[in-house]
C-alpha cells in the first residue's frame, strides 16, 4: 500500500514519495515540470488509486480502472445525501476526472520508459464512439462527463466592500493585482521587485501557468497601492526579492505563502459580510468586466495567459451586458426585416 510522505525545508516541499520505486520515479518527473500543488495532487491521486486497486502497477488492468470509477462514485454519506450543485452522492466529477488524469499520466510515463513491464495504458481516453467510423478518443464517450458550470464573480459593490475591509496597503495591492490585472494567486505571490514597471504600468509574469511568461498592463490603482506598501510597510531588512512579504511575527520579511494570502482574503470577506470572495473569483471578475467593456477576446486571452482561446470564451457567457446588447441588436435587425414583409402582405 502506498504511503504519502513529504519532506520540507524552509517551509518549501522538497520531496514527495509514495514508497514504491516506479511511483516515486514518476513523482520526481512530475516535480520537474509542475508546481508544488500539482505535484502534491498527483501524489495523492496515485495513493488513492493504488489503495483501491491493491495491485502492482504492471498488474493493473482496464477492469481495475472501471472498478476504481465505481468506488469513487459510491455514496459518501448515504444514498439520500447528494450535493446541491450536481445531485451526485459520490465524489465530484471533476475530482474523479483529475484522478483519472493523474493515473493516465503515470502509465504514459511507464509505457514510455519500456523497462517497467507496462506495455499499454490501462486508462482509456474514452469509450468507443457511438457513430460508426469515428476515431476512438475523438467523438467517443468520455469516462467522466464533467459539468460545464460558469464560475461566480463579484459585483462591483462587493469588490468595493472587500477592498474596504482590507487592513494594509499590501493586501489592497494583492487584491488589485487580481481584480484589475487578472493575476492568479501564484502569480501575485511570485512577483519580484524587478517585475514591476510603474512607469509603463506593466507587470512581468515570470512564471505563469504552464511555464508561460507574459507582460500585462495593470491599472494605476494597483501601482498606487503597491507604492504605498513598499514605502511604508515592507520591512527594509527583507532579504527576498519577492514583492509581497510577511509583515508581522517570526516570519517577518519572508515571502508570503498561499495559505497566508487565503487567510487575509478570508478575514476581509468575513468583515465585509460577503458569502464568497476567492482569489480565482477575483480573477474571473476582472476578465468578465473587461469583456463587458468591449475588450477583444484575443486581448483577454493574452492578459489571462490562456494557452487556448477556448478557455477565454467563458467570459463571453459571463458578460451579461455584452450578451444582452448583442441580442437586442440582432433582434432589432430581425424585426426591421420582418416589418416590410408584413406591410406587403397587408396590401
Amino acid at each position: 500500500m502506498p504511503c504519502l510522505a513529504r519532506s520540507a525545508a524552509d517551509g518549501e516541499i522538497e520531496k514527495i514519495t509514495l514508497g514504491h520505486p516506479l511511483l516515486d520515479d514518476y513523482l520526481v518527473f512530475v516535480a520537474a515540470r509542475a508546481r508544488v500543488n500539482t505535484w502534491l495532487a498527483v501524489a495523492y491521486d496515485l495513493k488513492v488509486f493504488f489503495e483501491v486497486a491493491g495491485k502492482e502497477p504492471a498488474a493493473v488492468t482496464t477492469a481495475d480502472v472501471f472498478a476504481f470509477l465505481s468506488a469513487q462514485r459510491a455514496p459518501r454519506r448515504g444514498e439520500r445525501v447528494v450535493r446541491l450543485e450536481d445531485g451526485e452522492a459520490g465524489l465530484a466529477a471533476r475530482t474523479i476526472a483529475r484522478r483519472l488524469s493523474s493515473v493516465r499520466g503515470l502509465y504514459g510515463y511507464l509505457c514510455a520508459r519500456e523497462d517497467t513491464g507496462v506495455r499499454r495504458n490501462p486508462v482509456p481516453a474514452s469509450l468507443a464512439a457511438r457513430r460508426p467510423g469515428a476515431r476512438r478518443g475523438r467523438g467517443g464517450v468520455p469516462l467522466i462527463r464533467t459539468p460545464r458550470t460558469l464560475p461566480r464573480i463579484l459585483a462591483p459593490g462587493e469588490v468595493d466592500a472587500l477592498r474596504s475591509a482590507l487592513r494594509t496597503h499590501r493586501d489592497r495591492a494583492m487584491v488589485d493585482a487580481m481584480v484589475l490585472g487578472g493575476l492568479r494567486r501564484c502569480e501575485v505571490l511570485g512577483l519580484r521587485l524587478e517585475d514591476l514597471s510603474a512607469g509603463e504600468r506593466r507587470l512581468f509574469i515570470a512564471e505563469g501557468k504552464g511555464g508561460r511568461q507574459r507582460v500585462v498592463p495593470v491599472s494605476a490603482r494597483f501601482f498606487a497601492a503597491v507604492g504605498a506598501y513598499l514605502e511604508s510597510e515592507r520591512p527594509a531588512a527583507a532579504a527576498t526579492r519577492q514583492v509581497f512579504v510577511v509583515l508581522k511575527g517570526a516570519r517577518r520579511g519572508e515571502p508570503l505563502s498561499a495559505a497566508g494570502l487565503d487567510e487575509i482574503l478570508d478575514g476581509a470577506r468575513s468583515r465585509a459580510g460577503l458569502e464568497r470572495a476567492t482569489c480565482h473569483q477575483l480573477r474571473h471578475t476582472c476578465f468578465t468586466r473587461l469583456r463587458e467593456a468591449g475588450m477583444a477576446l484575443e486581448a483577454i486571452q493574452a492578459q489571462a495567459g490562456h494557452a487556448s482561446i477556448e478557455s477565454t470564451r467563458l467570459y463571453v457567457h459571463l458578460a451579461n451586458d455584452w450578451l444582452g446588447k448583442e441580442y437586442l441588436r440582432a433582434a432589432e435587425a430581425i424585426e426591421a426585416q420582418a416589418a416590410p414583409a408584413a406591410g406587403d402582405a397587408g396590401r
